[in-house]
């Protein structure tokens, strides 16, 4: 059937503004339906392609209401060098969606901000994954 994203819009601050938004999110390809709440700054999109998040943001950008950012504390393991955390680190900035991300070797752990709806910390810790280390979201009680 499709994939649904929610994103957090910062900037709504009327009906019309919901109006924008959701017409914006409708018009892209692939958009089943688009519900923004003013309440809670939420947007929820049920998608298929060719819409992806990435391209849904965009579009949220365009219209003058970017999606808030989300940040994640990946703890890390198996990095021995500072060249282990260099590969952690550019895998984590290459993936979809992330603004920042910095890898600290001496506490094995990982910060990344990343755009809100477009990914998420177990995409982040797959990235991680694919760069030949193991991740897993740091507990907030942890952080």
């Amino acid at each position: 059937m499709g994939d649904t994203a929610t994103f957090r819009v910062d900037g709504m601050s009327c009906a019309a503004c919901v109006g924008r938004v959701e017409r914006a999110l409708a018009r892209q390809p692939g958009v089943i339906s688009a519900s923004v709440n003013l309440v809670t700054r939420n947007a929820t999109v049920a998608y298929a392609a060719p819409a992806e998040p990435l391209a849904l943001a965009r579009a949220l950008t365009e219209a003058g209401y970017p999606p808030g950012e989300a940040t994640a504390t990946l703890e890390i393991e198996g990095m021995t060098c500072a060249s282990c955390s260099g590969r952690v680190e550019r895998a984590l900035k290459a993936a979809t969606g992330v603004t920042a991300a910095t890898v600290n070797l001496a506490t094995h752990t990982a910060h990344v901000r990343h755009q809100d709806g477009v990914t998420d910390a177990a995409q982040l810790a797959a990235a991680v994954v694919r760069a030949g280390y193991g991740a897993r979201l740091r507990p907030a009680s942890a952080a």
